[in-house]
């Protein structure tokens, strides 16, 4: 039986006025109020049924339009700069966010200033009383939770440095931007320290998460290597450390199920997680509940130190960019935790495409194991900065693996070491923080195709005219860009990186800050910043409410 066709009338809008029950017999205050209530939400649901929701424009349906994000929030370590060394932390936002006006901010990850960051953000007081983005003389603010900010962005297209809490007990620390502020936002960390020997520690501060892959740790002698764990959000999480090693899995107890309260931070000291030492060490850092922030810092006596680069997760074919000119040797890190084994072809880029490097053509991984390769770097056979690349022996038989890579520079008989990892590409744009004029060098890799990119540095954090320049990148080849600090710099500058053609294309910044004669330096990756969402095109339906 056909049904019939039932036309809406053309009613106006009534008043949500209340019916008078108070004649109900029986009836007492609170069920009047309900049936008050019940009667007023009959009127709304009357209303909604009798309009029609507005139609979507023809051939718009299904489709999903592109906004920029509205909120950015990444977390940085704790410091472990010991009592000799300093840290700062620079802040950075590319200019054309598009949205309301916002506010860029780094505090430290205490209870109270996560619980602040779970509102609308703002920041503390400033000395004369009113809250830092109220105007002079205007009305007070409503009372609310308010974040003591350590560094503030004052305005995007300009970076700014800060220190961190200079102790040894110093939190993590957590970054938010809102508005026109958080497409692109990008933090970065800066250690220099002269514990046990100079070095430079470096790291990319990231967004919280549940799963991170580590490659290239160790617990052998005069290796301290610690994971850190921070808890930004206002869950608590629970946490477990996997390490895996050229015999496979390592059980301890004492490495699952660690606590991690709103607020707080974290360092475990991974030497007293194995049984004995073990030379190379895969970590993955799960989050079964909550989500944290996590970095691997290792210090290898007076042979170096840095944060380990976290790798992208478990993948049939890695690339690890960002091998500088003049390293001298490299040591890489291969792990899977698939139950099968991989076979990997070994290649590295240089002036002509991707080439086999002699006796290093191929590296074997046990299932649930790890697997070491090591690389002589002669001076006068290097054709500059490089990368590696691993890709299955046999595309039918394609294993996840991770991977990391240790390098060396030397200078009269001291080192430094720096950790490099699988990485991905920049993609639509990616940007880094804290590059130094004369102390900066990017490294870009084309891995599949000839590629062209915009590399663009902004004003220094004191001043500075913006500089920007097209690079061509061969496939295959790792091009050093020259000539990137911007004129009249002053302070620290950001460096924002964006594809124009071809690709994919991976960059590494390297940050060389020489302390005597020890070559010290630190390197790290830029990633899609993800500065835009997809939004599926939506049509109302008021009838939502009564399913």
């Amino acid at each position: 039986m056909k049904k019939p066709t039932l036309k809406a009338p053309k009613l106006k809008a009534p008043k949500l006025k209340a019916p008078d029950l108070s004649a109900v017999k029986g009836g007492s205050r609170t069920g009047q109020s309900l049936l008050a209530g019940v009667a007023v939400l009959g009127l709304v649901f009357g209303i909604a049924e009798l309009r029609a929701p507005a139609a979507p424009a023809a051939g718009e349906a299904g489709k999903r339009t592109t906004t920029q994000v509205e909120r950015t929030a990444l977390v940085c370590p704790p410091p472990l700069q010991g009592a000799v060394g300093s840290t700062a932390l620079t802040l950075f936002s590319p200019e054309g966010g598009a949205g309301s006006a916002g506010t860029g901010l780094l505090g430290e990850v205490t209870p109270d200033n996560v619980l602040a960051a779970q509102s609308p953000v703002r920041p503390a007081a400033s000395a004369s009383g009113q809250p830092s983005d109220a105007p002079s003389g205007g009305p007070a603010k409503p009372a609310g939770p308010v974040l003591d900010a350590r560094v503030t962005l004052a305005k995007p297209g300009v970076p700014v440095s800060g220190p961190a809490a200079n102790n040894d007990s110093a939190p993590g620390t957590f970054a938010i931007a809102t508005g026109n502020f958080a497409p692109g936002f990008t933090a970065t960390q800066t250690t220099t320290s002269e514990q046990g020997a100079a070095a430079l520690s470096g790291i990319r501060c990231a967004p919280s998460g549940t799963s991170f892959w580590f490659a290239g740790a160790s617990t052998a002698a005069d290796r301290y290597d610690y994971v850190t764990l921070v808890n930004a959000d206002s869950l608590p999480a629970v946490v477990d450390l996997r390490m895996y090693g050229d015999k496979g899995l390592i059980e301890n107890d004492l490495a699952t199920g660690l606590a991690v309260a709103p607020g707080t931070s974290q360092q475990v000291l991974l030497s007293g997680l194995t049984k004995g030492q073990v030379g190379d060490l895969a970590v993955h850092v799960v989050a079964r509940s909550g989500r944290v922030g996590v970095g691997v810092h290792a210090r290898d006596g007076a042979k170096g130190a840095d944060w380990l680069e976290p790798s992208v997760d478990p993948a049939a074919s890695v690339t690890i960019p960002g091998i500088p000119a003049d390293v001298t040797t490299a040591h890489l890190v291969v792990a899977t935790d698939s139950p099968d084994d991989a076979d990997l072809k070994v290649q590295l880029s240089g002036k002509n495409g991707w080439f086999t490097p002699a006796n290093k053509e191929t590296i074997h991984v046990k299932a649930g194991m790890t697997a070491t390769l090591d690389f002589q770097f002669a001076a006068e056979s290097r054709e500059g900065a490089s990368a590696i690349r691993l890709t299955p022996s046999d595309p039918a038989h394609a294993t996840p693996v991770v991977a990391g890579l240790r390098v060396d520079r030397e200078n009269k008989g001291k080192t430094e070491a720096a950790w490099l990892a699988g990485g991905a590409p920049v993609g639509t744009r990616a940007s880094i923080a804290d590059n130094r004029a004369g102390q900066t060098a990017l490294l870009l890799t084309a891995t599949d195709a000839d590629a062209k990119v915009r590399v663009t540095s902004s004003a220094g954090a004191s001043g500075g005219t913006p500089a920007s320049k097209e690079v061509a990148v061969p496939a295959g080849t790792t091009v050093t860009v020259d000539g990137i600090d911007p004129a009249g710099v002053n302070g620290p500058y950001a460096i924002t990186v964006e594809t124009l053609g071809g690709g994919p294309v991976l960059a590494a910044r390297q940050l060389s800050v020489g302390v005597r004669d020890i070559p010290t330096f630190t390197t790290q990756q830029l990633r899609d910043d993800h500065a835009t969402v997809q939004v599926p095109q939506v049509a109302g339906d008021a009838g939502v409410v009564l399913k």
